[in-house]
């Protein structure tokens, strides 16, 4: 009984003070066996350990969830705040509003991703009411209610916040589309358009109504002919055509799909030839395609356009249910800390390429919310002269330049791009070409022949897409360097300081386009990859089902997804309004 007593004593101790005593167990077969049991006190200099620093995550989107899952230094303590306690994989949830998918099937548990992870992670269900740069502080309203049906509110420190909480969706101050549209942003939204798109017909089924009213009511407007819009309006046409015709076949026929557009075309990001084809496509499945047609009012009943094409004309048209699904918008806190930090009448909050919010140290912004302010290569023009002429001649040879070419291209990556256009191996050849019919070797450049030589340079500047592809990529890149932050910071990886001495601590966040899909329905999706390579068909849907499969945050949703695509196929879609 005592020797249980003791070793129960020894077992407390280690686990209270583990990371301060050395616990060596020896097992003997002397005197018939016995345990030995030794403890030594590690020495306060060796015991010590770093104080972590604190790490305020704001949102659990793609950036968010991307970093979380990237990030395994234990030196930090993290702090996730997010309305919702789940990652939703959103490129699916056009698919949700059909039944082809459930909402629970692309929905991850936010502790589940972090769980067995090494790092120190907490996280709490509230919203973010106000950033305090200042003083380095979140204030945040717990967004569920206590026994008084009140929402309780609190205050997180930090040593780094990052700012991942997306966008609102953008009505461009549209009278009526709040009050009377569906949007098309979250798990909710989906669920919600599912349930209308049924309730529509329902009611067009009752026996009191007119045949007026059936038209008007089983009449669905999509407003805006981006990715999402054009995916929804064909996944919308495939529900209808392959499952709820059959269902209510008195009204088959009645059915009318609108899809609105202010610009000449749909799909005007993506190359042209999808765009010519998708716009084809619609017409002939009967969906009507609008473009050129601005929505100026939205009634409870009918929607309002100015065509662009007519001389403004301003035409109404009835609907049933209509969904908005054009541009995003700033939050209201994002608004008051960007006045904060000086950064007024812009969309979204202004980045340096490291991800590091202008006029801050200790902040970074990425995702939806925010975009990169790439510098010029003309504003820093003086600075690169002078860092590259080492021997301050007044002039440029190409050997001075060749010395700091990747540093530039790496800063500067529009750079890379103009060489690229101008089918130009690298900044010789541009040199060369400025100055005519001279040998390559023996080209000497001042600093206004170097300014003439890069004058278009900036030209190839691009905002990037806001897009699920750019936060993931910007959420990975950024738990890197907080991993490698100690490291970097003794042995810098990044490109020269022009304006400055040394270098960077990181690389600057680079993009690389993995290319795009557009699903058009019939089992056609339309995909555009990297090297201008465009296909169109049934071979990309399988394609798009691989692609949107393996990008699944874990297994069980990954399971869940591919059963739903399969239950599909067997059974069709649920129409059911649960």
């Amino acid at each position: 009984m005592r020797s249980f007593t003791f070793f129960e004593r020894v077992s407390r101790a280690f686990r209270d003070h583990g990371s301060n005593f050395k616990l060596v167990l020896l097992c003997t077969t002397v005197s018939g066996g016995g345990v030995l049991a030794y403890g030594e006190a590690v020495g306060a200099s060796e015991a010590a350990v770093t104080e972590k620093k604190k790490v305020v995550v704001l949102g659990t989107g793609w950036a968010g969830t991307s970093f979380l899952k990237n990030l395994d230094n234990p030196r930090y303590e993290v702090h996730v705040v997010s309305p919702r306690n789940y990652f939703a994989f959103t490129p699916l949830l056009p698919s949700v509003t059909c039944g082809t998918v459930e909402a629970r099937s692309i929905v991850e548990p936010v502790r589940n991703i972090f769980r067995k992870k090494k790092v120190d992670v907490q996280f709490s269900e509230a919203e973010c009411l106000k950033i305090d740069a200042a003083n380095r502080k979140v204030y945040c309203r717990s967004s569920i209610n206590n026994n008084l049906n009140d929402k309780e509110e609190f205050v997180v420190d930090y040593d780094y916040l990052i700012i991942a909480v997306g966008a609102n969706v953008n009505t461009f101050n549209t009278p009526g589309v709040t009050e009377n549209c569906h949007f098309l942003k979250e798990v909710e939204d989906a669920q919600k358009i599912r349930r209308t798109v049924i309730d529509c017909f329902e009611r067009a089924s009752l026996p009191s109504v007119s045949e007026e009213e059936r038209k008007r009511i089983l009449h669905f407007a999509i407003v805006g002919g981006g990715p999402t819009g054009v995916e929804f309006a064909a996944s919308l046409h495939d529900f209808v055509t392959e499952d709820l015709v059959n269902l209510y076949p008195g009204i088959k026929d009645l059915v009318k799909i609108t899809l609105l557009e202010a610009g000449d075309h749909i799909l005007g990001m993506f190359d042209k030839r999808i765009t010519a084809f998708a716009e084809d496509k619609f017409r002939r499945d009967g969906i009507d395609v609008k473009t050129g047609s601005m929505v100026v009012k939205v009634s409870d009943k009918e929607i309002s356009t100015k065509e662009m094409k007519n001389g403004g004309e301003i035409t109404t048209i009835p609907y049933g249910m209509a969904v908005w699904s054009t541009g995003i918008g700033t939050r209201p806190f994002i608004r008051d800390f960007m006045s904060q930090i000086g950064q007024t009448n812009r969309r979204a909050i202004a980045t340096d390429e490291w991800l590091r919010v202008e006029a801050t140290n200790n902040v970074y912004a990425l995702g939806d919310c925010a975009t990169i302010n790439q510098r010029k290569v003309m504003e820093d023009i003086a600075a690169i002269f002078k860092k590259a002429d080492t021997d301050n001649s007044g002039t440029l040879t190409v050997k001075e330049f060749q010395e700091v070419l990747a540093d530039i291209c790496e800063r500067y990556p529009q750079v890379e791009l103009y060489l690229k256009s101008k089918q130009m191996h690298d900044l010789a050849d541009l040199l060369t070409e400025s100055k005519g019919d001279v040998k390559k070797e023996s080209v000497e450049l001042n600093i206004e022949e170097l300014k003439t030589a890069l004058s278009k340079v900036d030209s190839q500047m691009k905002f990037l897409p806001a897009t699920a592809q750019v936060a993931s990529q910007q959420g990975t890149y950024l738990a890197k360097c907080f991993n490698r932050m100690e490291e970097c910071e003794k042995n810098p990886e990044g490109p020269i300081r022009f304006r400055g001495e040394g270098r960077h601590r990181f690389k600057p966040f680079r993009y690389k386009h993995l290319g795009q899909f557009a699903p058009l329905g019939g089992e056609q999706t339309a995909a555009q990859l990297p090297g201008d390579w465009v296909s169109i068909g049934h071979s990309s849907q399988w394609l798009w089902y691989s692609v949107y499969a393996s990008k699944q945050v874990s297994w069980r949703t990954r399971a869940l997804v591919v059963s739903d695509w399969t239950r599909r196929f067997i059974f069709g879609r649920d129409s059911s309004q649960i």
